[in-house]
């Protein structure tokens, strides 16, 4: 996997403005793993792509993220930092067990992980039954009773909710959930924590002051764009220190 350089993370905010968040994370995917066909990226299962997002985050802005939280008890401002190894839950370049074979209550079930595909068929169904009733329709290959075939619609909502389970036990990468603690008011409460929506915030924000450096050596030195982002950030942050 390569670091973002500056040009890419420029290209990325850029092509990002118009596209759905779960498109922005394969372009992240996309740009920090060239040899991998777009395909390929979007049928990771979600926990194997979130761990690729951790490390290209560490690759690119090192490993402590700085976060924010609202007390939803008395709305104090909390601000805490995260080690990106404190939230992985195992080494992304190890094979997960895919599909799975599973049994509960004496019905066999055959299922894959969920990946970005499977979560864009659910953008826009609103109801949130019915976007998990799409989910494990198309995760779940086959279900069975003895020798009868059963379809998923005619599971019981508590083997469903087993089958989540089982889901999410095999894929965990897929759902980080961070325990907070207000010091204002002592108030406990989970928050969960999405890498790809962290990893855009960071990126857009550094696009936009690499677009502004740029903007300012530009019109001092008429130096180009692109020979602006391919400098070292060491050397740019030199040359804005001369413009003053």
């Amino acid at each position: 996997m390569e670091s973002l350089t500056a040009a890419h993370i420029v290209q990325i905010w850029e092509l990002g403005q118009g596209q759905h968040p779960l498109d922005r994370v394969l372009t992240c995917l996309a740009f920090a793993l060239p040899d991998q066909p777009l395909d390929i990226l979007a049928s990771l299962s979600i926990g194997r792509r979130d761990g690729y997002l951790l490390t290209l985050r560490e690759l690119t802005f090192g490993p402590t993220l700085d976060s924010v939280a609202t007390c939803p008890s008395c709305q104090e401002t909390l601000e805490f930092a995260l080690k990106v190894g404190d939230i992985r839950t195992g080494d992304p370049s190890v094979p997960l067990v895919d599909p799975v074979e599973w049994e509960t209550d004496g019905i066999r079930l055959k299922f894959r992980l969920p990946n970005s595909l499977d979560l864009a068929a659910t953008v826009g169904l609103g109801d949130s039954a019915a976007a998990r009733q799409q989910l494990l329709e198309r995760c779940v290959l086959a279900a069975s009773q003895g020798d009868q075939p059963i379809a998923v619609g005619n599971l019981a909502s508590s083997v469903l909710a087993q089958v989540e389970g089982a889901i999410a036990a095999a894929d965990p990468q897929a759902d980080i959930t961070l325990d907070l603690t207000c010091p204002a008011c002592g108030h406990n409460w989970q928050v969960a924590f999405d890498i790809g929506a962290f990893l855009w915030a960071e990126i857009t924000a550094y696009a936009q002051r690499l677009l502004l450096d740029t903007h300012q050596l530009a019109r001092v030195y008429g130096w180009a764009e692109a020979d602006i982002l391919a400098m070292s950030n060491q050397r740019r942050q030199y040359y804005l220190g001369l413009v003053g």
